[in-house]
């Protein structure tokens, strides 16, 4: 049976013609496993994984193999983008038991669910041994298998619980800088060694400290070498080696928001040109290639095309000159360290820009000549399906770039990627994690994606105004505190009504994207800080108990926490604008208080009524209160915690106040 050709995930659309007879995960496979009595074979992966497609090739469309695995198996397929709490679950089973974890994963269970054996990826020949082997000792010595089952539930489950700690305080955070500076690579920027993946919430958190050096440095790094792609913008998902030389050519769209927030922030800590370029080609990047046609934002890029990783992106010497001719082409190879060594594989070369163009005219007309006949070339496979986190992930960066760099454009492609998000992720009031080409699926959003939506639905407000945006994201973040609260200040990473696994995920520490305990913490910071709800600011505290626990030895682990807290004890500054919509006054002022460095900074944006007149609804949000015009002319308020200092009417006056 074709189980998968309905799916909304491209990735399990890839495997609806496989040989392999493969369920959706759900109900249906472990009643099957139960009546057949044999063990579930979980397979989990991503639409973009490179070697996901290997063991695909390899085994999944190989007749020998999928007879074994159906005969022996119940086999089941999951979209880890589409089931994160899936992937949790077995994630942490499969490094308890291998000290390693990956995707794919490879996951043999009871018909309960609960793993008796983890792994990787298997070449073909040791996953057939591998599946008539667990066959074996399945018919052969049941209860082993169980008992190995039942410990490892138990074991995950008796170290599930997680520890915290107070707020962190200066001393912690200062701490955490020293952590993050014992494993700093100086020489080529990044942390530890390879492979090098785009520390985007350590960076915020170090941005937010005022660490220039080590934070400058990285970006530098990451935006002149082979991760970044030179000619069409947009950053490959990690360095394989210690250099950011060589990408694994995947492109996520977590990662390409994260890091245009964070260039956009270098950029107003004095990142320079280089900051601004990377910043607007990389939304430039995401508007082009992965907008999808309902105005949301695709998932993923794959590394392949035409069966071989990073194909798409690589250039000999010869094929420079061959698009550019002798000159051009000559010039064009030292400029991206093109060499007839090559710099990755079969004597290619991955662009890198160590150092700006001498001559900037020829730089942008060989640059565009090389993006057109790169645009000749196969394209690699998009994943179209739209997540919810991620989708609120770049509409923050949108939002706020489109704002800070005069981008209407991008402002616009934030607007519209929140109103898919409203009118097709949310049912009754609750958020579903996927849509594809505007159908929504049927998950339940994690925490994650109530987290980073709502992030991004303030954000948005802050540089449109509409209040809208703020509603929803209260009643997410209202969710939030009802549905995910462990009861002792965290936050699960599944609501109290989702489906029941072996064990609730709980993670508060980042990975490629800030965990979703951080992301609740720092949205419930910004909305409490609109409104003045108590129960908001007290949630984001509380959410940031753990961090105490992770900064000062585990602090790359915990940026995105340390980015918060970090915002908490600045205040963070809060920012009312009021006056005349087309008032260009009014606009000035707003766009100022956007282009301010402080840590969390919220903004409001009023028409300067001031107060709601008797009977009528309170001013939304209540840093709003009470703010009017001064002698008829537009004005700001700069607050920390609602205590405001005296209002200003000019944009020399607000940059003065938010430098203090």
């Amino acid at each position: 049976m074709n189980r998968l050709k309905d799916a909304t995930s491209p990735y399990l659309l890839q495997h609806a013609d496989n040989p392999v007879d493969w369920h959706p995960w759900g109900e249906e496979a472990f009643a099957e496993a139960r009546r057949r009595d044999v063990p579930l074979l979980i397979s989990v992966g991503y639409s973009a994984c490179h070697w996901c497609h290997v063991m695909a090739h390899e085994s999944f469309e190989d007749a020998g193999t999928a007879r074994l695995m159906n005969e022996h198996f119940v086999n089941i397929k999951v979209d880890r983008e589409e089931r994160p709490d899936v992937d949790a679950v077995y994630m942490g089973a499969t490094q308890a038991m291998t000290q390693q974890g990956g995707w794919p994963m490879t996951v043999f269970a009871t018909p309960d669910g609960h793993p008796f054996y983890c792994g990787t990826y298997f070449p073909r020949p040791t996953f057939q041994r591998l599946l008539t082997e667990v066959h074996r000792v399945w018919t052969g010595d049941r209860d082993s298998v169980l008992q190995q089952g039942a410990k490892v539930v138990e074991a995950l489950n008796t170290h599930a619980t997680l520890p915290t700690g107070p707020l962190p305080g200066e001393e912690t955070l200062r701490g955490a800088v020293a952590d993050l500076r014992r494993t700093f690579d100086a020489g080529h920027g990044g942390f530890g060694g390879a492979p090098k993946f785009p520390p985007s919430m350590v960076l915020e958190f170090l941005l937010r400290s005022g660490e220039r050096e080590m934070s400058g440095a990285t970006l530098e790094a990451m935006a002149r070498g082979g991760m970044y792609d030179q000619l069409g913008g947009g950053f490959a998902r990690y360095s394989v080696d210690q250099a950011w030389v060589v990408p694994h050519f995947e492109k996520m769209l977590y990662d390409n928001a994260l890091l245009l927030r964070v260039y956009t922030h270098w950029w107003k800590a004095g990142g320079g040109d280089l900051a601004r370029r990377v910043a607007l080609e990389t939304a430039g990047w995401l508007l082009r290639e992965l907008r999808t046609p309902e105005g949301g934002f695709a998932s993923a890029l794959d590394a392949d095309s035409e069966g071989v990783e990073g194909k798409f992106y690589v250039w000999t010497p010869e094929e420079l000159r061959e698009v550019l001719g002798e000159d051009d082409g000559r010039w064009a190879a030292g400029l991206f360290e093109v060499t007839p060594a090559g710099t990755f594989e079969h004597g290619s070369s991955v662009l890198q820009l160590l150092r700006d163009p001498e001559d900037p005219e020829r730089y942008a007309d060989v640059r565009a000549r090389l993006l057109a006949a790169r645009e000749l070339r196969v394209r690699p496979g998009r994943d179209d399906k739209v997540v919810a986190a991620w989708n609120g992930l770049a509409i923050a960066a949108l939002a706020e770039t489109g704002a800070v760099f005069e981008r209407p454009e991008l402002v616009a492609a934030a607007t519209a990627a929140a109103e898919l998000l409203a009118e097709t992720h949310m049912a009754d009031g609750r958020l579903l994690r996927t849509s594809k080409d505007g159908r929504a699926g049927t998950n339940a959003g994690v925490l994650e994606d109530y987290a980073d939506l709502a992030e991004g639905l303030i954000s948005l407000y802050g540089v449109t105004g509409e209040a809208r945006w703020l509603r929803l994201a209260g009643s997410l973040l209202d969710t939030v505190l009802d549905r995910f609260s462990d009861g002792s200040g965290g936050l699960y990473d599944t609501a109290d009504d989702a489906e029941r696994l072996f064990q609730r995920p709980q993670d508060p520490t980042d990975n490629a994207t800030p965990s979703g305990q951080y992301a609740a913490a720092g949205a419930l910071l910004s909305y409490g800080a609109l409104t003045g709800s108590a129960r908001h600011r007290e949630g984001a505290q509380a959410a940031l108990g753990t961090v105490s626990v992770l900064a000062t030895q585990h602090a790359r682990f915990a940026g995105w926490g340390l980015a918060v807290a970090r915002a908490a004890l600045s205040g963070p500054a809060e920012v009312a604008v009021v006056g005349p919509a087309d008032d260009p006054r009014t606009a000035a002022l707003h766009r100022e208080a956007l282009l301010a460095a402080a840590p969390g900074l919220v903004v409001a944006l009023g028409r300067g009524d001031g107060d709601a007149p008797d009977g009528a609804e309170p001013v939304f949000p209540a840093l709003l209160e009470g703010r009017a015009p001064v002698g008829g002319a537009p004005a700001a308020y700069v607050c920390r915690q609602f205590a405001c200092r005296m209002p200003v009417t000019t944009v020399e006056e607000l940059r003065a106040e938010l430098a203090r």
